[in-house]
C-alpha cells in the first residue's frame, strides 16, 4: 500500500524542489496532479526530455517516488475538436509517465452530465484510441466519476469501468465526491472489489441535508456542483466507514490524501492527514501487514 500527497496546495514550489518537501513533509509518494510547469490542466504537456530527466533526479535524491501521474483533459467533452486535442495531449503525458518509471495514471471522466450521452460516445472513441497506448507503455489508468462529469454515480462508473474489459483499467473512489456519487460508500466500494484500486482521502460536507442548504449558490437553480477537499473531520465523511470498508474489501493499492482547501496552513493540513490516516489504517485487523506494506 502507498500513501501519497497530492502537492496541489504547493504548486508554487519549483518543480524540482517539490520532492523534497514531500520528503520533509513525511511522504514517500507524490500523487503528481496538474502543474503549470509540468502537465497543466486542459493543456498540452509543458516538460520536454530533459525538464522530466531532471524531475526524476530530484525525486530520487529525495527519496521520494511518484505513485500515479493525474492529467485533465477534455476527453469526454461534446466538442469534437477538443477531444481530438486532448487525445494528443494525453498521449505526451503517458511517454512522460513511461519516462519517469512510473506505473500509474488517473484521471476524471470528464465531459458533462448537461449531454451525458453525447460525452459518453466521446468517451469510448478516446478509449478507443488510447488504450492500446496504455497497454504499449504498460500504465495503468484509474479512473472516477468527478461531480459534474457525464457519470457522476458511484456504481454506473464501476460498471463503465467493467465494459471496458482491460485488466489495465480500475477505479478510484474519492472520500470528498461521496454525497455526488451516490453516498453509498460500502455498497460502492463492495461493488468494485477487485477494480478498486485507488482512493482519494479529504471530508466534505453533505449537500443534501438541511434541505439543500448546507451551501447555497446563486442564482437558485444555478447549474454548478459544490463539494470541498478538506481535513478529516472537518465535513461529514463517515471515515469510520470509509476505512473500515476498505479494510473489508482488501484494499491495497494507493491511498492519496488530496485536501486542497487550506493552502494559509498547508504544511499542518498535510501532516495532520498523513498522521490521521495512518492512525486509522493502524487500526486494521493485520497491522503487521500493513506496517510492512504502507509507504
Amino acid at each position: 500500500m502507498k500513501l501519497a500527497l497530492d502537492p496541489y496546495m504547493f504548486r508554487d514550489v519549483p518543480l524540482l524542489e517539490l520532492p523534497a518537501l514531500v520528503a520533509h513533509l513525511g511522504y514517500e509518494w507524490i500523487e503528481l496532479s496538474p502543474r503549470e510547469d509540468f502537465t497543466p490542466f486542459y493543456a498540452h504537456p509543458r516538460a520536454d526530455d530533459a525538464r522530466v530527466r531532471a524531475f526524476r533526479k530530484a525525486l530520487s535524491s529525495a527519496g521520494v517516488s511518484v505513485s500515479s501521474v493525474l492529467p485533465l483533459y477534455r476527453w469526454s467533452g461534446p466538442d469534437e475538436d477538443d477531444r481530438q486535442a486532448a487525445v494528443r495531449y494525453w498521449k505526451r503525458a503517458i511517454q512522460i509517465t513511461s519516462d519517469l518509471g512510473v506505473d500509474t495514471m488517473n484521471s476524471e471522466f470528464n465531459g458533462t452530465k448537461l449531454e451525458a450521452a453525447r460525452c459518453e460516445a466521446q468517451f469510448w472513441r478516446s478509449m478507443d484510441e488510447l488504450l492500446p497506448v496504455f497497454e504499449k507503455e504498460g500504465i495503468r489508468l484509474v479512473l472516477e466519476p468527478h461531480p459534474y462529469d457525464w457519470e457522476e454515480d458511484g456504481r454506473a462508473a464501476v460498471d463503465i469501468i467493467r465494459a471496458i474489459n482491460s485488466p489495465l483499467v480500475s477505479f478510484l473512489y474519492c472520500a470528498p465526491h461521496t454525497f455526488h456519487q451516490g453516498n453509498d460508500c460500502l455498497g460502492i466500494m463492495q461493488h468494485a472489489g477487485e477494480l478498486l484500486s485507488m482512493v482519494h482521502v479529504a471530508d466534505s460536507y453533505d449537500h443534501t441535508v438541511s434541505s439543500g442548504q448546507r451551501y447555497i449558490v446563486n442564482p437558485p437553480g444555478a447549474q454548478v456542483t459544490v463539494h470541498q477537499h478538506l481535513d478529516i473531520g472537518q465535513g461529514d465523511v463517515d471515515f469510520e466507514e470509509f476505512f473500515s470498508t476498505l479494510e473489508q474489501v482488501g484494499f491495497d493499492g494507493i491511498v492519496t490524501s488530496c485536501v486542497f482547501a487550506w493552502e494559509d496552513r498547508a504544511t499542518e493540513s498535510s501532516i495532520f492527514m498523513r498522521d490521521t490516516i495512518r492512525d486509522y489504517l493502524s487500526g486494521w485487523a493485520s497491522p503487521s501487514r500493513l506496517e510492512s506494506s504502507i509507504t
